[in-house]
């Protein structure tokens, strides 16, 4: 059985530089009957865990530190025997959330998860926060991008530990060179493709922000 793609969408409160936000975000599973990987556990392990099931998770994958999108990380690695993946270079949000425990695998440019006959090759995206990483699935033809690239553009900057040229770089190097029908699967909101994001490119530079 060919592995597929389910979103769960969980809400909850995105909180930076002493602010609060009331949000909702995408939690992706990819896996077929038997296996999955989770894609960022945000806010309500509960949910996440009935969308599992009783199938084996392989690997909870943060997209990147920020509370929302690991808060619920640790409950369900620890309810299904499974590893955190996380990108060192977002360890300080890690910490701030879950001071008491440790991702359990470091990712990294280069890297991958198998699962269900596919691969997610991990592909390192900093700007919205320096550790952001993207998972690309070739044979499923998406790409998970958290908050890096949305549909209409780049995922916010100018809070801590983010920086606009650098996430217009890691959308254009790393994102943009992928297939035009590559779907883009998002921590939040609508799904979108490679090939309606790509033209409008020189507008977010020229936007400077």
């Amino acid at each position: 059985m060919m592995a597929r793609i389910e979103r769960v969408v969980t809400s909850g409160v995105f909180s930076i530089d002493g602010e609060d936000f009331d949000v909702e975000n995408n939690v992706w599973i990819v896996g077929d009957d038997e296996e999955v990987v989770v894609v960022d556990a945000a806010h309500d392990a509960q949910a996440i865990l009935a969308a599992v099931g009783e199938r084996d998770v392989l690997a909870v994958v943060c997209t990147h530190g920020h509370n929302d999108h690991i808060g619920a990380a640790v409950e369900v690695a620890e309810a299904t025997g499974s590893e955190i993946a996380l990108h060192p270079a977002d360890g300080m949000f890690w910490e701030q959330v879950h001071p008491d425990d440790v991702p359990d695998i470091e990712m990294a440019e280069g890297g991958w998860f198998d699962v269900a006959g596919v691969r997610l090759d991990v592909l390192h995206t900093p700007g919205h926060s320096p550790g952001a990483v993207s998972l690309h699935v070739p044979d499923l033809e998406v790409v998970f991008t958290g908050d890096t690239l949305f549909q209409g553009g780049p995922g916010a900057t100018g809070r801590s530990h983010s920086d606009f040229p650098t996430i217009l770089a890691s959308i254009k190097e790393k994102l943009l060179v992928l297939p035009n029908h590559t779907r883009v699967l998002t921590g939040h909101g609508d799904e979108t493709t490679i090939g309606a994001e790509a033209p409008d490119y020189d507008a977010w530079v020229a936007r400077g922000h």
